[in-house]
């Protein structure tokens, strides 16, 4: 199998299965001379750590990340960062009636007409398990950023769609995101989240969602205008997530409504010479660069495919049947698909200083 390794200048590149050994990382590129540890990494997976709630997954993995090379009396030395996860709660029996039938809505068939084979256990290489292995990419980008940027620069995510239920955002309260279990920055909205996300739950089906991701703190100027777009390159971070089905930056395909006069991002005479935005409907991009503005981008996640209910599918051998998907799975995997996406993002952005810096030295911070 190719195409594991993502990124240009700092880039990481994964291995391992839902149900193997262990899972592991290996990123390159990182500068040398930056405080790591442990501590910068575990805070970030346990965001995304199955089994803290009953609206996700009931698997229980530590997700323990060991840090194997690349780090000396504290500090990166530029040599490539290994990590690891061990798998420790594998239930691969519940996977045994469906080991030569296809889940309808999952990628079961997709990989097993281009490999030939494939490990029905939880997914092996095409399960969201592989996920946590970019939240520990995207600490380290997160410390990259930071130093390059200043503690200014950050990214945060939110759930801001469950079903057809939406957020108000007019009651959007980014400290909200960490007194409920659905990274959602609305209360009254989280409640009512948690009502539909239990008779889901006892129904044995599942539900989508959209999740919102923002970075402050990010210069203008990273991107390149033709081949190596900003928004491009997010989006397709953002798309190589399990599970995504759409993507939009900013306003996204509410641009598609709006007259030239809407959706102008004007601009006023700002301070230092920095100009003033009188609106962000780019999403803090423009021709594939960055504005200086917050950068806004979000995602859609379908359904989990994985449910209790009965569904019509056919075999390896090309036999109808119909399939039930028994074991531990997430209700809705936009739950856990926010911390993926904040660690996405960060690396894309990483990359991105990173590769503006090779061409045309520091940035300037905001």
């Amino acid at each position: 199998m190719s195409f594991n390794t993502f990124g240009v200048v700092f880039r990481f590149t994964t291995f391992g299965e839902s149900h193997g050994t262990a899972l592991g990382c290996v990123v390159d590129g990182t500068p040398p001379g930056i405080a790591l540890s442990k501590s910068d990494i575990q805070p970030w997976l346990e965001k995304r750590r199955p089994g803290q709630s009953r609206f996700t997954t009931q698997r229980q993995e530590p997700d323990a990340v060991k840090i194997l090379s690349g780090v000396f009396d504290g500090k990166t030395t530029g040599t490539p960062i290994g990590l690891l996860i061990e798998n420790v709660d594998q239930r691969s029996r519940d996977y045994g009636d469906i080991a030569e039938k296809f889940r309808p809505g999952h990628a079961d068939y997709a990989y097993w007409k281009k490999y030939g084979i494939r490990d029905y256990r939880g997914g092996g290489r095409q399960s969201a398990r592989e996920t946590a292995m970019r939240v520990a990419a995207g600490a380290i980008a997160r410390k990259i950023l930071a130093h390059r940027l200043g503690t200014a620069a950050g990214v945060r995510g939110a759930l801001i769609q469950v079903g057809d239920r939406k957020i108000d955002r007019t009651r959007w309260d980014w400290a909200e995101i960490d007194r409920n279990p659905l990274f959602c920055p609305d209360a009254a909205t989280a409640k009512l989240w948690e009502d539909d996300l239990d008779a889901v739950r006892k129904t044995g089906s599942s539900c989508g969602a959209v999740v919102e991701v923002v970075a402050d703190g990010i210069p203008a100027g990273l991107g390149a205008p033709v081949y190596g777009k900003l928004d491009a390159d997010l989006a397709a971070a953002l798309m190589s997530i399990n599970a995504v089905k759409g993507v939009e930056i900013g306003d996204g395909f509410a641009t598609a409504a709006m007259s030239g006069e809407d959706n102008a991002d004007e601009m006023r005479a700002g301070s230092s010479g920095t100009p003033t935005f009188l609106s962000n409907h780019a999403g803090g991009i423009l021709g594939g660069i960055s504005t200086g503005q917050q950068i806004v981008a979000r995602m859609a996640v379908k359904p989990t495919s994985s449910i209790l209910t009965p569904r019509r599918t056919i075999d390896v051998h090309g036999r109808e049947t119909e399939i039930v998907t028994k074991g531990r799975h997430d209700p809705c995997v936009g739950i856990r698909a926010v911390p993926i996406a904040e660690a996405m993002m960060a690396i894309v952005l990483a990359d991105h200083v990173m590769r503006h810096e090779a061409q045309c030295g520091p940035l300037a911070r905001p």
